[in-house]
């Protein structure tokens, strides 16, 4: 209702129903991105590119940049270019073999490119340098990369993620979103539940990093 009446308030001030309509929209994403927190930044995919195009810059200017080829594979893997991460990462192999983070990374470039058993030993000889490496994210993903072919091992990583991971309203949302994909609805609105808790338990400044996942979880714990 209250947006009903913003709407035509402002289609009567500036007399176009669809520039109205853009204000209105451009005035939500503005408060949500300042107070919540659940659209997309429109802004980050323009600097993913930059950095990517930065980063490829530097790397034909210097090849053994493994560093910066580390950086880049990050970006395309975000950017859900599997495929290329997966290449650059296996370029610098030697030089992080002692690096979780790189194993989990390169575990999870093969896993969405379907090679489930070779994602999967690579990510759990990330895991066993640093269990808690990327904050249990990994075995979010070991779940999720097994949720269609082994629902037995998905279940399995996602109790393992709820062992190392009890301090993000983030976390037990994501937990929640697999629980519910897997048709464990106790277990999901239990865990969005428990997303919520988190989130009223947190400091005031850590509180806005985290509203958008307790929105989130509000309305899937109601879905």
């Amino acid at each position: 209702m209250v947006k009903f009446i913003g709407f035509m308030l402002l289609w009567n001030l500036v007399g176009n129903p669809f520039l109205a309509l853009i204000i209105l929209l451009a005035v939500l994403y503005f408060i949500d991105r300042r107070y919540v927190g659940i659209f997309p930044s429109i802004a980050r995919p323009f600097r993913r590119a930059r950095q990517s195009s930065r980063l490829r810059t530097q790397i034909s200017l210097n090849p053994n940049d493994v560093s910066s080829k580390f950086e880049l594979a990050r970006l395309l893997a975000e950017r859900k270019k599997f495929r290329e991460a997966q290449e650059l990462l296996l370029q610098i192999g030697d030089r992080y073999e002692q690096s979780a983070e790189y194993w989990v990374d390169l575990g999870y470039a093969n896993i969405k490119l379907g090679q489930l058993e070779e994602g999967e030993s690579q990510m759990l000889r990330g895991l066993e340098i640093n269990q808690r490496v990327q904050y249990g994210q990994p075995y979010l993903r070991l779940a999720e990369g097994f949720r269609q072919s082994d629902r037995d091992k998905s279940l399995h990583y996602l109790h393992e993620f709820k062992e190392i991971q009890s301090s993000s309203s983030e976390a037990y949302y994501l937990l929640g979103s697999m629980y519910k994909a897997l048709g464990q609805n106790t277990e999901a609105k239990q865990a969005f539940t428990e997303s919520i808790d988190v989130y009223r338990s947190l400091p005031r400044y850590k509180k806005r990093q985290e509203r958008g996942w307790a929105v989130r979880s509000f309305f899937g714990r109601i879905s």
